[in-house]
């Protein structure tokens, strides 16, 4: 084997998978997995750790993996993982422990995610569980939101004895992870729902259909239910629009809609009466993440899709392995170009998108080159269908029905990045009620640091 190379990973052909919503990525097989391994060079003061936003000690795995230690590999991660079969499929390895992995510098960098990925899946199918506390300690902790900060921050205090009980607004636990990443990327009953399950079995209670600032306030969950401390990990769910004419247009939808309807609710499949607009003709309004995800969705209900981006490929924030797989599947790539209004026929239906070209100017506050208007470039893209995927904004109900809770400017909870202690006491936050839409993995790290900041404090009352 050419040590300087990942082993190749299995995937769906394009052409096949364009047209169903099974798993992209079918991940390593034992043998795969275990030659992989060898590839790592178990460094002393590994980099790859320092990348990791959960602190995961990923030498450790991987050295039981390469001696064919599968259960063992698993017990590393999960003292520092509640979700490594999530984490493995969707985290941008590339930028956190792959970016840094030493081996990356002359050759491949190990593929620590799809390691990753294996032991979580071997694990399930064995019927391993994580670990649980001995007793619980007599204190109880409400989490809000059932999402990647949530069910970390849960597991977590679950381990160390708290009674947990995770409060979802939605009818179904998950957050994120089931409504808004697609079945082909992250399969729902295979891995979401075993994970959760995994959580539960450390003593973590759900309860579903709470809306948190609505069926009960923070203050109740304190005052009258006896919770010691509260943890905040209810994401950003609240669609960003561009303000541009015709946005209200029928056929115009927020990418969090679409792919809630798609997801969650299973619109994809035929047995559902969960209406969605195919569209024959799609424009995905975005070049992040999840405007992939809406995109390879649509295609997937049959459109043509173009993504339609202000800037240039080497700008796109989305993952490198997702804009290839859109790629691959057939998705049209129109950069720099910017829309300026959405047109609509006599019966307020989308028909199509006016747009102009743009150009990379001078880099701006976020380093990345302003993009400015080609002038003279207006031209129009015929579309029935615009989904705008310009990420997403806390919720404020929560904030807005908390005294004492300290907001920022964007609605976002304030809170501290070590501990997630909040501006109000025994309220603790993270995840994307506090930075804003981010990561799955910068949520869980999120989630753990609250976790740690709970635990400080109740141990100290």
């Amino acid at each position: 084997m050419d040590v300087m190379k990942k082993v190749p990973v299995r995937e769906q052909d394009a052409k096949v998978r364009a047209a169903n919503f099974d798993e992209v990525c079918l991940g390593y097989n034992q043998e795969e997995a275990m030659e992989e391994a060898q590839r790592c060079l178990n460094c002393k003061n590994a980099q790859c750790i320092k990348g990791c936003p959960v602190s995961i000690d990923i030498p450790g795995f991987i050295a039981n993996v390469k001696e064919g230690n599968i259960e063992e590999a698993y017990k590393v991660i999960g003292k520092s993982s509640a979700l490594p079969a999530v984490c493995g499929r969707v985290c941008p390895q590339e930028s956190q422990c792959e970016g840094k992995c030493i081996r990356g510098i002359k050759g491949e960098p190990v593929s620590i995610g799809k390691l990753e990925r294996f032991v979580a899946d071997w694990a399930k199918e064995h019927g391993i569980k994580p670990e649980k506390a001995d007793s619980f300690n007599g204190k109880k902790v409400a989490v809000i939101g059932s999402g990647p900060a949530g069910l970390t921050c849960a597991g977590d205090l679950a381990k160390l004895g708290y009674e947990v009980t995770i409060f979802e607004a939605l009818h179904e636990p998950g957050g994120v992870l089931v409504y808004g990443i697609p079945e082909f990327r992250l399969p729902k009953e295979d891995v979401v729902k075993a994970e959760i399950e995994n959580v539960k079995s450390l003593g973590v209670k759900i309860e579903t259909n709470v809306v948190v600032g609505r069926s009960v306030t923070i203050d109740q969950l304190i005052e009258d239910e006896g919770f010691d401390a509260v943890f905040i990990g209810s994401g950003a769910g609240l669609p960003k629009f561009m303000g541009i004419p015709g946005e209200n247009a029928n056929g115009v939808f927020s990418a969090n809609e679409y792919l809630t309807r798609s997801n969650l609710m299973k619109a994809f499949k035929e047995d559902y009466d969960t209406p969605i607009i195919a569209g024959k003709k799609v424009a995905v309004v975005g070049g992040g993440n999840v405007a992939m995800d809406a995109a390879r969705t649509a295609l997937r209900l049959g459109a043509e899709v173009h993504i339609v981006y202000r800037r240039s490929e080497e700008e796109l924030p989305a993952r490198v392995e997702e804009v290839h797989h859109a790629k691959e599947e057939g998705i049209i790539f129109d950069l720099l170009t910017n829309p300026t209004e959405i047109l609509a026929d006599e019966n307020g239906w989308v028909k199509g998108m006016k747009c102009v070209k743009m150009e990379l100017g001078e880099p701006d506050a976020s380093g990345r080159r302003r993009p400015v208007v080609v002038e003279g470039s207006e031209f129009e893209l015929e579309v029935d269908t615009v989904i705008m995927s310009l990420g997403t904004s806390p919720n404020p109900l929560i904030s807005s029905t908390t005294e004492g809770l300290e907001t920022n400017k964007w609605k976002c909870i304030v809170a501290d990045e070590e501990n997630g202690m909040t501006s109000k006491e025994g309220v603790y936050a993270g995840g994307d009620a506090v930075t804003g839409a981010a990561t799955v993995i910068l949520a869980m790290g999120a989630g753990k640091a609250g976790a740690k900041g709970i635990h400080e404090y109740l141990s100290n009352k």
